[in-house]
């Protein structure tokens, strides 16, 4: 959504695409749209612009709003797996070109990376849906990329649980209270990193 509401900020949305987008989210928000409906949509919206464009835009993005709040403890976790030759993929729901953006700073490279895309034809983005990797098409993008069980998943929402539940071990990282919930009543352990519980304790 954060991306959304910047891209309608300073003007890449046209008024026409931000209105229609502002009213799906908004039934989104009441119930009436499902998660993966918005999730599309929010990928969709950006049809006719240039590729080119939309990813110097996730490259502005990013780095404004995104990058500041990066979890260290995360980075060098996935350093130290990559350095030991595991093999790290990330799984969104978000845009592929803000995705593919802020994975640069864990040096996943795009064949690596499952998320909410669309058909680009002539360097045209186009409405025409590839993959919305969202609840359990989370899981299913893991096994159409040939890993049914992974070791290990990270996940902070209610969004990521059937993918967590595919894992040999699960680690909600400061999860939503939807996923806190079922991390409940699967046992799984919760983790913080270090800049949450500073903010708890302030």
């Amino acid at each position: 959504m954060g991306f959304m509401t910047w891209s309608m900020d300073v003007g890449l949305l046209s008024r026409n695409s931000s209105d229609w987008i502002d009213s799906r989210h908004r039934l989104y928000r009441q119930g009436e749209v499902s998660e993966l409906e918005i999730c599309g949509e929010m990928v969709q919206v950006y049809a006719g612009l240039r590729e080119e464009e939309l990813r110097r835009a996730a490259a502005e993005f990013f780095r404004t709003h995104i990058e500041s709040h990066i979890f260290p403890e995360m980075q060098d976790l996935v350093a130290r797996l990559k350095a030991e030759g595991a093999d790290v993929w990330a799984v969104s729901s978000t845009n592929n070109w803000v995705i593919e953006e802020g994975m640069r700073r864990f040096s996943i490279h795009a064949d690596h990376i499952l998320s909410a895309r669309v058909k680009v034809s002539g360097g045209l983005v186009t409405s025409e849906l590839i993959d919305v990797p969202t609840d359990e098409y989370k899981a299913e993008a893991l096994k159409r990329s040939g890993i049914p069980a992974p070791d290990a998943v990270f996940g902070n929402s209610i969004h990521d649980a059937a993918m967590l539940e595919l894992a040999g071990q699960p680690f909600p990282v400061n999860p939503t209270p939807g996923l806190l919930d079922i991390s409940a009543r699967l046992g799984w352990t919760v983790y913080y990193p270090q800049a949450v519980l500073t903010d708890h304790i302030k």
